[in-house]
């Protein structure tokens, strides 16, 4: 009888472990990511609303390295996004990765200084009806080289600001945390695509690739830190003109679909004259199609949920929220993004 039971107790002990640890509870959350002055449209209103997004990850500036200057903001938002209380803001800060092989410590010392300030005064000058932001989050692509530096960086600005800081954190250093290492921060967003250089692999979707995600994602990993997910609502067009790289279009699909033929997967060109988005293209220019359907997400999902060990508690957002986007998926496609997690 003794035998059984400890046979019995061994098997539920393997069954509990072998048991994908279950997410009980998903907050929405959206990443607003435009250069401009901050205010939503109806839809972009609507869909917070109807989808009962909590929070918004709002890109207050970016950080580049200049020779003369040092490390400066550009492409700053003139912000006036009201919450009404009705969702929390976490101000994000994109920094270039040149920023971090180029600075001295003490330079980082001044960046993170600047940075807390700068979001401070943007608060003042913008967004005064919010008490105070409990979470910023950095969002830098690290690499071997730059980690040191951005490491004592994320620990200089944790000094500073002394509350929650978060990162973004993309697949490479997720895979291999031993190189990479793991970034000093309370929180970290896993970003599920843009996993392929898009000018380096024509051949495949460069913003979401499932068979390259299950390449990252192809165990279960414990990874020491808290991780929530970023997960892409977005598509674009890349313009080749005489077979070179020109510029990339987010908007008006519809329209450019009209002039366009199929010559291979992903590829079309250009069947007649037409200006769309003030771009104008000609006859035999050639566009590269990354479209992120409803069905790709939903199957990124299924990856995610079988290699990713998360918290029965986690922050699901989705990149990014813009009206222009948002309307290629139905309003049941995109609570599913979020409701998948849990069930």
């Amino acid at each position: 009888m003794k035998k059984y039971l400890f046979f019995l107790l061994l098997i539920l002990l393997f069954q509990a472990c072998s048991k994908p640890y279950q997410v009980e509870n998903v907050e929405r959350a959206f990443y607003y990511w435009k250069s401009d002055n901050g205010n939503l449209s109806e839809m972009e209103e609507k869909t917070i609303d109807t989808q009962q997004v909590s929070k918004l990850y709002v890109k207050f500036f970016e950080v580049e390295h200049n020779d003369l200057m040092g490390n400066i903001p550009i492409s700053k938002n003139n912000l006036s996004i009201y919450s009404k209380e009705k969702y929390s803001i976490v101000p994000c800060v994109y920094i270039r990765n040149e920023v971090f092989l180029e600075s001295k410590k003490e330079e980082l010392d001044l960046l993170a200084d600047n940075i807390v300030f700068l979001i401070n005064k943007k608060k003042e000058d913008n967004l005064n009806d919010i008490k105070a932001f409990d979470e910023i989050q950095m969002d830098c692509d690290w690499t071997i080289n730059s980690k040191d530096n951005y490491f004592y960086f994320l620990k200089k600005l944790k000094e500073i600001y002394k509350k929650e800081v978060s990162c973004t954190l993309r697949l490479y250093p997720y895979k291999y945390p031993d190189k990479m290492g793991i970034p000093p921060v309370d929180k970290a967003m896993l970003m599920c695509y843009n996993l392929i250089n898009p000018l380096d692999n024509k051949g495949k979707n460069s913003i979401l690739d499932n068979n390259e995600l299950s390449l990252y994602l192809n165990r279960q990993r414990d990874y020491p830190l808290h991780l929530d997910i970023a997960l892409p609502v977005y598509s674009w067009m890349q313009l080749f003109q005489n077979n070179e790289f020109t510029k990339v279009i987010y908007t008006d699909f519809d329209k450019i679909k009209t002039v366009l033929k199929p010559i291979k997967p992903l590829w079309y060109e250009v069947t007649q004259d037409i200006v769309v988005s003030n771009v104008y293209l000609r006859i035999g220019d050639k566009i590269k199609y990354d479209n992120v359907t409803a069905n790709q997400v939903d199957k990124a999902i299924e990856i995610i949920k079988k290699n990713v060990i998360l918290e029965d508690s986690i922050t699901i957002s989705l990149f990014h929220l813009d009206d222009q986007q948002l309307k290629n998926y139905s309003h049941e496609e995109i609570t599913n993004f979020f409701t998948l997690f849990i069930k």
